[in-house]
């Protein structure tokens, strides 16, 4: 989301290599069009976990694994990740990865629709929620989400500002994304009003919402 091309490839020339498995996911993923998260908001990604050295760890939209692997290299040794996909044609990839990897002890991966599992996930809690998956169903999830957050627990937002196009009329669309625009309008409207959450929106990468639940205060 940077509007000067220059500060986007400068910035993406200082990342390194984050080891040749995730390198040759990543390059994978982008020669097949799936869709992985953007190196800047993977840099974003990983020093939020490192800050937060979160204990649990729930992500919605594992794609082919790329940033759960990419979480597992920032997340402290004891940290467990939980990874939703739905999509079956990547299921069986993200699980070779995972497996290549050696992460498998610390990834637990469930298939089907994340709707459905979080409400199953209820009464857990999970110290930071990567959310990745489809657009229009992240306000319909939001209040699920809430759920399964510990207090002072950080929800991350992808893809949020949709290459800014939420910041258009709906008018001024497709037809055929009217929809996707009003929900994603919906979803950071609550994002922002919510006495639940304090968010910030950060033009980084597709765009990136960073929520923290507040904790309730005791008497």
């Amino acid at each position: 989301m940077i509007a000067d091309p220059r500060i986007a490839e400068y910035i993406d020339s200082l990342e390194s290599s984050q080891g040749s498995l995730l390198d040759s996911v990543e390059q994978e993923a982008r020669k097949n069009r799936v869709p992985i998260i953007r190196r800047e908001t993977g840099a974003l990604l990983r020093t939020l976990i490192t800050a937060a050295a979160p204990s649990h760890i729930l992500e919605i939209g594992t794609a082919v694994g790329y940033s759960a692997l990419l979480m597992c290299r920032a997340m402290p040794r004891d940290c467990h990740i939980t990874t939703i996909e739905k999509y079956e044609k990547r299921i069986p990839i993200a699980r070779e990865n995972f497996r290549r990897a050696g992460e498998e002890s610390r990834i637990t991966f469930l298939e089907g629709d994340a709707g459905e599992w979080l409400k199953k996930l209820a009464g857990k809690k999970y110290d930071l929620v990567f959310l990745d998956a489809a657009k229009a169903q992240y306000a319909v999830w939001l209040p699920l989400i809430l759920e399964v957050m510990a207090e002072g627990g950080m929800l991350i937002s992808d893809n949020v500002l949709q290459d800014g196009d939420v910041a258009q009329s709906r008018f001024a669309l497709p037809r055929r994304d009217r929809t996707i625009h009003s929900r994603m309008r919906e979803y950071l409207y609550e994002l922002k009003h919510s006495k639940e959450l304090e968010t910030a929106i950060l033009p980084v990468g597709d765009g990136v919402a960073v929520s923290v639940k507040k904790r309730q205060e005791r008497e």
